[in-house]
């Protein structure tokens, strides 16, 4: 039941309450109630939209410069870099370390400065490890240290998810948690596959080039620089965007002292184990894919190309993001997490099964499918898991209390500060995937690696049925 009071405020006009002056892009909101449904059909809704579709480019672009070394080092040796095939592993699994370790910072910095400013921040200093990449490559003598360092720079722009999901999710109200992140994560996450697709495009093109041409053993020219200085431009408009186009929220600017307290939060283990088997798995899978495919299984003919086909897996599973964020909002996040991790074991299992053996050459078309399949239900784990989050917070601080009540109101904000939190530190974490699998396949047979996967699948199912979708389950999700 709620109180006379709130039932009052839900039926004042809207006006009469807040300084509307506030929701002008380029302002800080102090005054922000999602689950107040007048605030949010005649104020909330349109706020919360224009801040989300400012994020959704930022983010895309972000994700570019994450992956730009995942095509980047499958073109090096054809220019004269004289790198093995395990440097080149290396340098696609670099970013993913770098990425993990600043989405860590950012997950608790985001909502200390803002949505607006932080955007805005994070999306312009990538412009930095893209001209310096642009350069270095026009040099076949750049050394391989330098080579690293530029990775590892590039690595930052993984940490924008961290940021930018953290603070998009204080913007709307918890029937539509699910749904919104699945737009931000899942359209931001296209990335990949934008860079994938449009890479192998532009590096053959004079036109966009700036600097010199690099040339493959027949001669051809190549402008691996356009994959770098393509998107400087577009990094600065989207900075600028931001900065006159979003707003920060005062009621999610929460300082590390208060936030810190998801460490003694055992569903933020949980879930961070669960997001690192749907996130790891497609940001590693997305970043190996392509040098997997050009190592594992001979070139007879262009469609083992891995620039025509890789860039499909990573777009699969960013749209399927949305779904899953879509379909848990609809029929509860563990049940969808559990098909999405399903789905995954049997597929790394049909993976396995068109792997070249032996003297069989394998079947890459079989090979490709499933990993197809793969993707996309990584994707709809990736969109249940993040709708479980909140979920999960908010019904362990509300549990007990009556709506409308000092009590309630700040247990609410509390549930909203950690489960901002935790989204934010999850996905640091799972992060980390960029590097572990690019890092295993470099190390280790793929066969190997790949039950290595099912396994960990297996565990997953385990934990996310045990605690939230089984009868009785501690927190159901």
């Amino acid at each position: 039941m709620r109180s006379p009071a709130t039932q009052e405020a839900q039926t004042a006009p809207v006006d009469a309450t807040y300084d509307t002056t506030q929701y002008r892009p380029g302002k800080t909101i102090t005054d922000w109630e999602p689950e107040n449904e007048l605030f949010w059909k005649s104020i909330g809704k349109k706020v919360a939209s224009r801040n989300l579709w400012i994020a959704v480019p930022a983010l895309l672009v972000a994700f570019v410069v994450w992956q730009v070394w995942s095509v980047t080092a499958t073109n090096l040796k054809d220019v004269g870099f004289g790198f093995s095939t395990s440097q080149l592993f290396w340098l696609t699994a670099v970013p993913g370390i770098t990425g993990g370790t600043a989405r860590i910072f950012y997950t608790f910095l985001g909502p200390m400065i803002g949505q607006r400013r932080f955007t805005a921040l994070s999306t312009i200093v990538l412009v930095i490890p893209l001209i310096w990449l642009g350069i270095a490559v026009q040099d076949p003598n750049t050394s391989y240290g330098v080579m690293i360092a530029i990775a590892a720079l590039c690595g930052v722009g993984g940490a924008n998810f961290a940021s930018s999901l953290a603070n998009i999710g204080f913007f709307f109200p918890k029937r539509d948690k699910g749904n919104a992140t699945g737009i931000n994560g899942g359209l931001g996450n296209l990335g990949v596959s934008v860079v994938q697709l449009v890479t192998p495009i532009v590096i053959t093109s004079s036109v966009l080039a700036v600097g010199s041409a690099q040339h493959k053993a027949d001669g051809t020219p190549v402008f691996l620089q356009n994959a770098a200085f393509l998107w400087v431009p577009v990094l600065v408009i989207l900075a600028v965007v931001a900065w006159f186009g979003q707003n920060d929220l005062k009621v999610a600017s929460t300082p590390f002292s208060q936030q810190k307290i998801i460490f003694k939060r055992k569903h933020n283990w949980l879930m961070t184990w669960l997001y690192v088997g749907t996130f790891g798995s497609f940001i590693g899978f997305a970043a190996a894919l392509p040098m997997l495919i050009k190592t594992t299984f001979t070139p007879i003919d262009a469609a083992y190309s891995a620039a025509t086909y890789a860039w499909m897996g990573p777009a699969v599973g960013a749209l399927a993001r949305w779904a899953g964020g879509w379909i848990a909002d609809k029929i509860g996040g563990a049940r969808v997490t559990i098909i999405s991790f399903v789905g995954m074991a049997v597929s790394i299992i049909g993976v396995i099964n068109f792997l070249p053996s032996g003297g069989d050459n394998g079947n890459f078309y079989g090979f490709f499918a499933c990993f197809l399949a793969a993707f996309f239900f990584s994707g709809i784990g990736n969109g249940s898991t993040f709708r479980q989050i909140p979920v999960i917070f908010r019904a362990q601080h509300l549990k007990g209390l009556t709506e409308g009540t000092p009590e309630y109101t700040k247990a609410l904000k509390q549930s909203e500060m950690e489960a901002g939190a935790v989204t934010g530190f999850t996905s640091a974490i799972a992060a980390y995937g960029f590097f572990f699998i690019p890092a295993m396949f470099a190390n280790f047979a793929v066969t190997s690696a790949m039950w290595g996967f099912v396994a960990f699948y297996v565990s997953c199912i385990a934990v996310c049925w045990w605690f939230y979708a089984r009868k009785g389950a501690e927190s159901p999700s």
